[in-house]
């Protein structure tokens, strides 16, 4: 007999694994828990995927190379090539993920304002 335990959300993972970084902090936006570092986004949740921005061509690389990446499309509306979405079935394993969140909060960083 095997006991059913209550996967975690993934906003409960995210929180954890993000909010410990230097300079992060989240809000809502438009209905998306979203994820900032110097007043810019770079990370948000859109049901139970998690979008990140990185430079495009990492994005794309990334979205071609691991099957749990794919172009970010928040309520089913294209993004841009700059966002990924990371799927995992089982919230907690959103920090194998570590080093993309920080990539990503680098990038966004480092980016110049538009």
């Amino acid at each position: 007999m095997t006991t059913d335990t209550p996967k975690s959300s993934p906003k409960a993972q995210i929180d954890a694994l993000l909010l410990k970084l230097p300079g992060v902090s989240a809000r809502k936006i438009n209905g998306l828990d979203a994820y900032f570092v110097s007043d810019r986004m770079f990370a948000c949740i859109s049901g139970g995927s998690v979008g990140i921005r990185l430079a495009a061509a990492v994005a794309t690389e990334l979205h071609f190379s691991r099957d749990h990446i794919s172009p970010f499309q928040p309520g089913g509306i294209a993004g841009t090539r700059e966002w990924i979405q990371i799927d995992r079935a089982d919230a907690a394993d959103y920090a194998k993920d570590l080093e993309l969140f920080q990539a990503s909060l680098e990038f966004v960083k480092n980016s110049r304002s538009r």
